[in-house]
């Protein structure tokens, strides 16, 4: 059977109060563009860049407090090549060491490990060992001023539980794809503070482990019955579990998920693949009963703006089906606040309502779906005018690719979630997802190793301190893993081009980051 294409809503569709096609959908007669369609306009705001776009829900406070986060932390980071090239230009003399610990102070704010310019009036700085370093620098300091956020944002976390809750929804498991342009997805694009019941891993081509996930249900279930947290196994709420792939508007064939070649279209379709499979693995193992909700989320990482695949009543989504964020906020854009809440719960209502390749016959999803998506979709109208603000609709050239700063893996740094700062493998075991490590390798060589800088790799795991030796095999876990890298990417680490951290931190948000010894 052929394919038909990914279709999205028309930008010059009719207005608001209309008859039209639901938002992202409509019939299949006619040309159409897809997400990755090259457009000389932004999507969302076509005055663009004559005139600044302001939408009536965006909260620019949050939008003001995001900025100052991320230009803080990505500061940190851009000052460490500068100031290598500055060190280069240093006279090679016996004072040679103290004049790079005096730079670095000065322009990085910290200094190094004096093994690590014991010899540099002999041999020349090392350049890579000083990279490695001022990144890892770079990391720890973010994951403390994150961590300080998070501390700030409790009372928000109980608003965003009880909100949570209130949909009908106990626990949220969010997996996107590992690109370091959805590192951000939390609190920037989708607007969702932490909760102690809201789960994110990361996947190369948003390709969960349906097992792992299959425990982590499991572990959520068994709590919900023994302990009622957060609430008890016989009220009736959901486990929903969320897939998120991405596309690029500016560059489709190139600059997409390099998991699934750039194709859009097959992201979308593996990642719901997943979804299917690990509700039908819940259904199996745990009889029909067992409640658990799936949604299909993507993001064109050029502009942040969000399409949403709404699931039926009977819980189905269509690869069709889905509300585009960019097109919903262009016929909102000129409405009052009250009128464009109304406009995006009126989308929601219609996009069940097509005759197109995506249509249900079911009707629309619960009440409690319907909140969350409308949520989403609001919190997103708001990271698109961040984009505008910042960006004039658009994310530079240099960052609508890959620009990470390091590759993270195992269980990751949950508080530092931040556009481009990092590629996320999520592992325990190199042989269990080589996939997810050698496409960050590969992303990485073209980054770093093409200019002679080497790929600094944090790997990082999570402990349970309530759990007698827990931190030792944490450590442990860690250290067999650096070496698993190391044997795996061995012409790498030969060339010196491989630097690693190593580190451990209790299961509470914000706890210390511990460093551990690599051998």
């Amino acid at each position: 059977m052929t394919q038909q294409p990914f279709r999205r809503s028309r930008l010059g569709a009719p207005r608001l109060g209309q008859r039209r096609a639901p938002f992202g959908l409509g019939a299949p007669k006619g040309p159409r563009g897809v997400l990755g369609a090259p457009q000389v306009a932004h999507p969302a705001c076509p005055t663009l860049p004559e005139r600044n776009c302001r939408h009536p829900l965006t909260d620019h406070e949050a939008n003001r407090q995001l900025a100052y986060c991320e230009d803080s932390v990505t500061e940190r980071f851009d000052r460490i090549v500068p100031f290598l090239k500055d060190v280069t230009a240093l006279p090679r003399d016996g004072e040679l060491g103290e004049r790079i610990q005096d730079l670095a102070r000065d322009r990085l704010g910290h200094g190094f490990d004096e093994a690590l310019l014991a010899d540099s009036w002999i041999n020349g700085p090392d350049l890579r060992g000083l990279f490695a370093s001022a990144t890892f620098e770079a990391l720890n300091a973010a994951a403390k001023q994150f961590g300080r956020k998070l501390e700030d944002q409790k009372n928000d976390a109980l608003s965003t539980s009880n909100f949570f809750l209130d949909c009908g929804f106990h626990a949220i498991d969010i997996s996107p794809c590992s690109d370091g342009r959805l590192k951000g997805l939390m609190p920037f694009i989708l607007r969702l503070q932490p909760w102690s019941f809201t789960y994110r891993k990361a996947y190369a081509g948003a390709l969960f482990d349906v097992e792992e996930d299959l425990r982590q249900w499991s572990e959520v279930e068994l709590r919900r019955f023994r302990e009622g947290v957060p609430n008890r196994a016989d009220e009736g709420s959901r486990y929903l579990k969320i897939a998120v792939y991405h596309g690029s508007s500016s560059d489709p064939n190139h600059e997409g998920c390099a998991a699934h070649g750039s194709d859009e279209r097959k992201a979308a379709e593996a990642a719901l693949d997943r979804l299917h499979a690990f509700r039908q693995a819940v259904e199996n193992t745990y009889c029909c009963g067992a409640s658990t909700d799936i949604l299909l989320v993507g993001v064109d990482t050029d502009t942040d703006a969000i399409r949403v695949h709404v699931p039926d009543a009977d819980g189905d989504i269509s690869v069709h089906r889905y509300i585009d964020n960019a097109y919903l906020y262009r016929e909102t854009l000129n409405l009052d606040r009250h009128a464009a809440h109304r406009a995006v719960y009126d989308a929601i209502r219609e996009v069940n309502e097509t005759d197109d390749w995506g249509r249900s016959t079911s009707g629309e999803p619960h009440d409690g779906m319907r909140r969350l998506i409308a949520t989403l979709l609001v919190n997103n109208l708001s990271q698109i005018d961040y984009v505008t603000e910042r960006h004039q609709g658009r994310y530079p050239a240099e960052s609508i690719g890959h620009a990470e700063r390091y590759i993270s893996v195992g269980d990751g740094f949950e508080e530092v979630q931040m556009r481009n700062i990092a590629y996320y493998a999520h592992l325990h075991t190199v042989e269990e997802n080589t996939n997810d490590l050698d496409v960050g390798i590969k992303i990485f060589r073209k980054l770093n190793v093409s200019h002679g800088l080497p790929i600094p790799i944090a790997i990082h795991y999570r402990y349970d301190g309530r759990v007698p030796g827990a931190r030792e095999r944490a450590a442990g876990r860690a250290r067999q893993v650096c070496n698993a890298i190391r044997a795996r990417h061995s012409e790498l680490d030969d060339e010196g081009m491989l630097y690693f951290q190593l580190s451990v931190q209790d299961r509470p948000s914000g706890s210390e980051i511990e460093e551990v010894s690599q051998a």
